[in-house]
């Protein structure tokens, strides 16, 4: 049985200031349930391609596609696919002091429902689930910009959870979390995707990935897809990994003896060997 694409990305290019090359003849395909990962360096490509799968930027060459519909200027012109599409896809950025903006905690997860011209009482039921699954109660009425990253970081997922979104695009979404938020983050993502969400994440923190994503694309330096496949046939091929500077090779005595390990760092632990 063929699942339903929510994307289809063809040949896109995309550059900033039409010099600083982002995207070069990106081609890939998301269907409907679907864990992706987004794998590549810094700079490689991989926030600017969730900026174009949100509707943020579009293809200065080929196309995206969401729901079979061609994502341009002019579609989002029209405010009835705009609403529709607003309302189905949602972006939380790396940065959370990007995202959040209201007064109070409350008033930021409540601003995507009332955009939908929701019932007080279904807004207010909306914000209340959303609080209780980030397990936030004790913040909704402090204002975002005091709060610590990891709080900032489940703020900005609540306001997206009130959406109640098809489809997440997360960008990064460990940066900044210690050890414990990352864990609680990746059930969260573990969670939302059993009840058919679909998650596209970008990352270059390999320990999440084999958690969060059953395949995997791979952007290398030159902002061109590498690969794709498989979560575990990616992470392992290492020849793959050091080429799109995944992981590094550095060298370690063994007594008299000089080797070189692949490894990639995991955050606020210690290096991460392979054998």
């Amino acid at each position: 049985m063929q699942v339903e694409p929510v994307f289809e990305v063809e040949d896109a290019h995309f550059s900033y200031d039409r010099r600083q090359t982002a995207l070069a003849g990106v081609s890939l395909q998301v269907g409907r349930g679907d864990k992706i990962a987004i794998l590549g360096s810094n700079g490689s490509g991989k926030s600017t391609l969730l900026k174009l799968l949100d509707g943020l930027y579009f293809p200065q060459r080929g196309v995206v596609r969401a729901f079979g519909q061609p994502l341009s200027e002019d579609r989002f012109n029209d405010e009835t696919f705009a609403f529709d599409f607003r309302r189905r896809v949602a972006l939380v950025f790396q940065d959370a002091d990007v995202q959040l903006f209201s007064p109070t905690v409350w008033d930021e997860i409540a601003f995507a429902p009332l955009q939908l011209d929701l019932s007080e009482a279904e807004v207010k039921a909306r914000v209340a689930e959303a609080v209780q699954t980030l397990r936030i109660e004790h913040l909704v009425d402090r204002a975002p910009h005091r709060l610590s990253g990891g709080e900032k970081r489940r703020v900005a997922l609540a306001s997206v959870l009130a959406l109640r979104p098809e489809v997440w695009l997360l960008d990064e979404p460990t940066t900044g979390l210690d050890p414990r938020s990352q864990s609680w983050l990746v059930d969260f993502i573990l969670e939302q995707a059993e009840q058919g969400g679909t998650f596209i994440t970008s990352t270059h923190d390999l320990d999440i990935v084999s958690e969060i994503a059953d395949r995997v694309y791979v952007f290398d330096e030159t902002h061109r897809l590498a690969a794709e496949g498989p979560t575990e046939q990616i992470l392992a091929d290492r020849e793959l990994l050091l080429r799109c500077n995944l992981i590094h090779a550095h060298r370690h005595h063994h007594g008299d003896v000089m080797h070189a390990h692949p490894h990639w760092h995991r955050p606020h632990a210690e290096h991460v060997h392979e054998a």
